[in-house]
């Protein structure tokens, strides 16, 4: 019997812990270190991380690997641990082959200190890609090519090693987000939204490195699930299409984990980074529940068999990232006396629900459904703003007014969508580029991109009929250097 320890207590806890791991250290040989990486498989699949042996591992990594894995510091906790970013991809190649940006994934592990296996899946699947890549398997090296993942593993250091679920100021950080704050019964938000260094950290580089993810998943521990968004209400989110073919796929192909919102798969709860994601950032968000075991500091069966499934479940997320968003490809465009009779297929498996067109005449004028006048380049100071604001007036009206009839349409996901535009007075001609404008998912804190129309598939027809040529030189380089402007405040692309 051991005298003065509560039972139930950390200490007890982390004393069950170290009996059980030093039993199982015992059958091998090796010599024990601080650091993980290159020690034996026995330490590294059974031991959970503190902050010190994730520091020696991501250091390691960015050592042993630069040509994959950046190492960044972006924030510290409330007691000033570094909170650690690594940012996995193969930075040869700056976009994909074709010229455009490679897709983003965000991960992050580690809210609530106590929940070891949802910071360990983070772990892994950052190990899982890195090791992948050095071992040259071709499936790890294609996603690496075409995609940045962005893994913070472990944002609540300070709770991790104090083994407890809130940060060293009693705060739960997945209640901290300005999102609903602290607007559902809950405990613990904190004293305001973003109250607290580790979550206003994340919302930073959520903000300022990673607006346009495609993909964001939280890891956390305590019921075996899966949830999105909504956590504040129990109605199906607006891309309610995109979750549930991700919930029917998974379930017939890979794991039969429960996928369900939130509020009905959990409890109501407000405030958290996943509902953040979606509502305010427009990302398709995830938790990510492991099942309950978070109150050891080790495990019996090995990381990777424990975690095998839920690993399975992450690889099938980011291989298919490209999928997580409308993808609009024009299959046809007539131009005739003034409309645009256009035929759009969605490769992709969300909605959008205010797509449209714009055009560029060869004089530098932009030109949308509506018949509005014509825009010059020169009228616009892009210091003073986005001009592509222009490009969003229907009926004379400065800003997107997708009421308007004629002026916006909707593509279901993996559908097809024929309409007929009406640009009036529009100068269209040869020499000009019609560009597609669309969100990338139904929900209004989505993305917007803006995609030139490919010539090939461009038909005019006005008093006879014949192929639009390409347009001029000097055109394709004013679109190109439009179309790298962004606007923050109608979140471009």
């Amino acid at each position: 019997m051991i005298v003065g320890i509560d039972p139930h207590s950390g200490a007890m806890r982390r004393l069950v812990a170290v009996l059980v791991i030093a039993s199982m250290l015992a059958v091998s040989a090796a010599p024990v270190a601080t650091a993980q990486i290159g020690q034996p498989d026995i330490i590294q699949e059974h031991w959970y991380h503190s902050y010190a042996t994730l520091t020696l591992d991501v250091n390691a990594w960015a050592d042993d690997y630069p040509e994959i894995v950046n190492l960044l510091i972006v924030g510290q906790t409330e007691m000033g641990r570094n909170l650690w970013m690594l940012q996995i991809s193969d930075w040869s190649q700056e976009t994909k082959t074709d010229g455009t940006a490679k897709d983003v994934v965000y991960i992050d592990g580690g809210h609530h200190g106590n929940e070891h296996l949802g910071t360990e899946l983070a772990f892994l699947v950052a190990e899982f890609y890195i090791e992948g890549w050095a071992d040259g398997e071709q499936e790890v090296l294609d996603v690496l090519a075409t995609t940045e993942l962005h893994i913070l593993i472990m944002l609540n250091a300070d709770g991790n090693d104090f083994d407890t679920r809130w940060n060293v100021n009693q705060v739960d950080l997945n209640r901290n987000y300005d999102h609903y704050w602290n607007t559902c019964p809950t405990t613990q938000p904190g004293s305001s939204a973003f109250s607290e260094s580790e979550t206003h950290a994340n919302s930073i580089y959520m903000n300022e490195v990673v607006p346009h993810a495609d993909l964001y998943i939280t890891m956390h521990t305590g019921v075996w699930i899966m949830l999105y968004p909504w956590g504040k209400w129990p109605e199906q989110p607006s891309d309610w299409e995109l979750f549930h073919f991700i919930r029917d796929d998974v379930h017939a192909n890979i794991s039969d984990i429960p996928i369900q919102t939130a509020n009905q798969g959990l409890y109501p709860n407000c405030g958290t980074s996943r509902d953040y994601g979606y509502g305010v950032m427009g990302y398709p968000t995830f938790t990510f529940e492991t099942d309950d075991e978070q109150w050891l500091l080790g495990t019996v069966e090995a990381l990777s068999e424990r975690l095998g499934e839920e690993l399975d479940v992450m690889n099938y997320l980011i291989e298919n990232v490209w999928y997580w968003r409308a993808r609009l490809v024009v299959d046809s465009l007539e131009v005739e006396d003034g409309k645009v009779h256009l035929s759009v297929s969605n490769l992709g498996r969300a909605s959008t629900s205010n797509a449209t067109l714009a055009y560029l005449d060869e004089d530098g004028g932009w030109w949308a459904p509506g018949g509005i006048e014509e825009l010059f380049l020169d009228h616009v100071d892009p210091a003073q703003g986005d001009p592509w604001a222009e490009v969003y007036t229907c009926g004379g009206e400065i800003g997107l007014n997708l009421s308007i009839p004629g002026c916006g349409f909707g593509v279901n996901a993996t559908n097809s969508t024929v309409t007929t535009l009406d640009f009036r007075d529009a100068p269209i001609s040869s020499e000009g580029q019609f560009y597609l404008v669309y969100q990338k998912r139904v929900i209004d804190s989505s993305m917007w991109v803006n995609e030139s129309v490919n010539q090939s598939v461009v038909e005019m027809r006005t008093g006879g009929s014949g192929l639009l040529p390409a347009p001029s030189m000097l055109l394709v380089f004013v679109a190109f250097a439009l179309a790298a402007i962004n606007s923050r405040n109608r979140k471009f692309e």
